[in-house]
C-alpha cells in the first residue's frame, strides 16, 4: 500500500492530489447540501386547511401557518400544480371543476372552470416551464382518460390517453408528461405526452397507483411508494427510476406508504407520506443519483394528496 501511495505522488498526473481534491469538494458539497436543506420550507395544505403548516427541509421545525380557504375541506382531492410562479388547485371531492389560485395566504377560486368534472384520482403537472398545467383524469370511477391545459385564464382540452391512469399521477420524462398504472383498471400501463398525441412507454414491473411521479433534470422519471394490485393491495417503498427506456429499482423509502406528495428543491426529494404519516428526505448527488433517504418528520394525520409549495420561513405563520 506504501509503494502505491509513493507512485501516486510521483506520477505526472499527480492522481493523489486529485483523489484528495475530489474527497475534499465531495464533502463541502455535502455540508453545503445540509446547509441549504435548512434554507428549504415547504408549505403543506392538507385537506383540512386548518391544519397547514411549514415544513423545514432538516426536519428541525414544523410550524402551523394559517391559510383562508371558502371552506375547511377546500382541497380534499384535488390536484395541484404550478402556473406562471402560483400555486393552483383543481377539481376536488366537493367541487369537481373548480380551480383555485393560492395568493398570499388565501385561496381564492377563479371563476375560469375546468372542462371535465375531476373529483378523485386526477392528477395536475406544470409543463412549458412553468406557463401551464396539464390536467388528467379522474374521476373516482377511474374510467376518464381525458386531459386539459390551463394557462392561467382559459381552459383548453387536449389529447385522451390511451389508458386509463386513475392515482396513476403525472411527472416527466425526456421533458414530456408521463404517467404509470391505475387504481380501478389495475394495470401496470405507462404512456407519455407529446406533440401528436400518446404513445407507450415500457410497462411498469408491478401493477402500481397511489404513487408519487417525479421528473429528474437527467430526464429520467421516478417513482416513488404506491400500491401494488398483483399482490393484494401491499404499500410500497420501492423508489423507481425509469430511464433509456428502462425501469430499475434503485431504492426505498424508510416506510412504505402510497397516496402521499412530493416535491423537488435543489437536488432532494421531499416526500409526504399519507399512510405512514412520514415525511422523507432523498437526497441525490450533482448527477442526480440517490445517495440518502432519511425521515425528518412526521405529518400530524393521515393527509391523502396533500398540496406542496416551495416558500419561506415566515410565510403565513
Amino acid at each position: 500500500m506504501n509503494n502505491s501511495c509513493e507512485e501516486r505522488r510521483a506520477g505526472p498526473s499527480n492522481e493523489f492530489y486529485q483523489m484528495n481534491i475530489l474527497s475534499e469538494s465531495n464533502e463541502l458539497l455535502n455540508i453545503e447540501k445540509q446547509e441549504n436543506n435548512s434554507d428549504v420550507f415547504v408549505l403543506v395544505i392538507p385537506y383540512y386547511v386548518s391544519k397547514s403548516y411549514l415544513q423545514s427541509g432538516d426536519g428541525s421545525s414544523q410550524i402551523s401557518a394559517k391559510i383562508n380557504a371558502p371552506d375547511n375541506n377546500y382541497t380534499r382531492s384535488s390536484a395541484h400544480a404550478l402556473v406562471n410562479g402560483k400555486m393552483h388547485i383543481f377539481g376536488g371531492y366537493f367541487d369537481r371543476t373548480k380551480i383555485a389560485r393560492l395568493d398570499d395566504c388565501s385561496l381564492n377560486e377563479l371563476t375560469v372552470r375546468l372542462n371535465e368534472e375531476r373529483n378523485d384520482g386526477h392528477a395536475a403537472l406544470s409543463i412549458e416551464d412553468g406557463e401551464k398545467a396539464l390536467i388528467c383524469f379522474g374521476p373516482y370511477t377511474g374510467v376518464r382518460k381525458t386531459c386539459e391545459i390551463f394557462d392561467g385564464s382559459t381552459t383548453v382540452s387536449t389529447f385522451s390517453a390511451v389508458w386509463t391512469h386513475q392515482r396513476g399521477g403525472l411527472g416527466l420524462y425526456k421533458n414530456q408528461p408521463a404517467s404509470v398504472g391505475c387504481d380501478y383498471k389495475k394495470h401496470q400501463k405507462a404512456e407519455t405526452l407529446s406533440a401528436t398525441g400518446w404513445t407507450a412507454l415500457p410497462n411498469h414491473p408491478k401493477r402500481i397507483s397511489g404513487h408519487s411521479l417525479v421528473g429528474l433534470e437527467n430526464q429520467s422519471l421516478l417513482l416513488i411508494g404506491g400500491e401494488d394490485f398483483g399482490i393484494g393491495y401491499v404499500r410500497q417503498s420501492g423508489i423507481w427510476q425509469l430511464k433509456d427506456e428502462n425501469w430499475n429499482k434503485i431504492g426505498q423509502l424508510l416506510q412504505a406508504d402510497y397516496q402521499g406528495s412530493a416535491i423537488y428543491i435543489g437536488r432532494s426529494i421531499y416526500y409526504f407520506g399519507y399512510d405512514s404519516d412520514a415525511i422523507e428526505r432523498l437526497d441525490f448527488t450533482e448527477t442526480e443519483e440517490l445517495q440518502n433517504v432519511a425521515q425528518i418528520g412526521n405529518q400530524q394525520g393521515n393527509y391523502k394528496y396533500p398540496v406542496l409549495f416551495q416558500t419561506g420561513s415566515n410565510y403565513c405563520i
